[in-house]
């Protein structure tokens, strides 16, 4: 008796996008940290930038298509701790902690493993997680926004000059700071379950063109000010927890 092979399971090729965006972030990370060693630092954070918007678009993507998988879920945590755990703290070192040798390296390691400790804490509840109150705040700073807050030297220096102006000292506390709040038990808004009225809609997209068109004409005083704006959330988030403590 002959059996009969069985149909091939097959997948619409738009149900691969989500993954595709996600291994862009993971080459826009890499081709980061080749650009940095070349000392082309701003072509370089400029990728670590474009790979913070594959990781705003690829969940979304996946939602949007109903295709969402564990494989993709897996690929997102990686991504992240390539361009936000490594990429971001290594360009910061070649930058401006060189000088410091061994002691500007532990910062960079001190840094990258908060952020994995941080990545793994978020994998861990994202699959626990319920209720109002969770979906409203991430606890400590999320990875994306540590990668931006600890180049924030690099963005003002970037005003200035090519080279770094900040002494490696206050950097490498700066870049310790940042990482000890990833993994703090702070409460820091998430952006994603921000709701607006609807008769505000035009206001909020007319202020969200402002702010591409700022970093289209002045990238790095609109990302200094955006780490600022965000810096000054954190903090009022901090006082709201508090307070209701």
């Amino acid at each position: 008796m002959v059996q009969q092979a069985s149909p091939r399971s097959e997948l619409p090729i738009v149900t691969l996008l989500p993954n595709l965006v996600t291994l862009a972030a993971i080459c826009a990370g890499l081709t980061a940290i080749r650009f940095g060693f070349q000392g082309n630092y701003e072509q370089a954070v400029l990728l670590v930038l474009l790979a913070c918007v594959f990781d705003a678009v690829d969940g979304r993507l996946a939602r949007l298509l109903k295709c969402e998988s564990k494989m993709g879920a897996e690929l997102d945590s990686l991504a992240d701790f390539l361009n936000f755990g490594v990429a971001a703290p290594l360009l910061l070192y070649l930058f401006a902690l060189q000088d410091m040798r061994s002691a500007g390296w532990i910062t960079v390691l001190v840094f990258a493993l908060c952020c994995v400790i941080r990545l793994a804490r978020f994998n861990v509840t994202a699959k626990n997680r319920d209720g109002e109150r969770q979906a409203q705040y991430f606890i400590g700073v999320p990875a994306p926004a540590g990668a931006m807050l600890v180049l924030m030297p690099m963005f003002i220096s970037f005003l200035f000059a090519n080279e770094s102006i900040i002494p490696p000292i206050v950097v490498a506390l700066w870049t310790a700071i940042i990482g000890v709040l990833m993994i703090s038990t702070m409460r820091t808004y998430s952006f994603k379950m921000l709701t607006v009225s609807r008769e505000n809609v035009p206001f909020v997209l007319l202020g969200a063109m402002v702010i591409v068109a700022a970093l289209l004409t002045y990238v790095w005083v609109t990302l200094v000010a955006i780490n600022l704006v965000y810096i000054a959330g954190v903090i009022w988030a901090w006082r709201r927890g508090k307070l209701k403590d």
